[in-house]
């Protein structure tokens, strides 16, 4: 997933929150029609969140599995370097076990 597409998103649902909650306070002190508009616009707001989310996870998803494919023809095209790595790795976190 990009960075910036990250940072946007993260920047739209604080957004849809803080006008979540600015609605959230107006609905306590309103009654009648002022308080349906406000019930609507809440559930809008709601639904405009969960789309987000949605994009989010899927954008997730498929760099995940972009990252997984890399991986599996990396280690395919040097399977001695990939157990070389994974060797290496191993070792540093036996040491860092070991020492605490």
């Amino acid at each position: 997933m990009k960075a910036s597409t990250l940072k946007t998103t993260r920047s739209d649902m604080k957004t849809l929150v803080k006008d979540a909650q600015e609605l959230f306070r107006e609905a306590t002190s309103a009654t009648g029609e002022r308080a349906d508009e406000l019930r609507h616009r809440g559930l809008q707001l709601l639904d405009s969140a969960l789309t987000k989310a949605q994009e989010v996870q899927t954008a997730a998803l498929e760099t995940g599995k972009e990252i997984a494919e890399k991986t599996d023809d990396y280690v395919h095209e040097n399977p001695w370097r990939a157990v070389a790595i994974s060797a290496g790795v191993g070792v540093l976190v036996g040491l860092l076990i070991s020492r605490k």
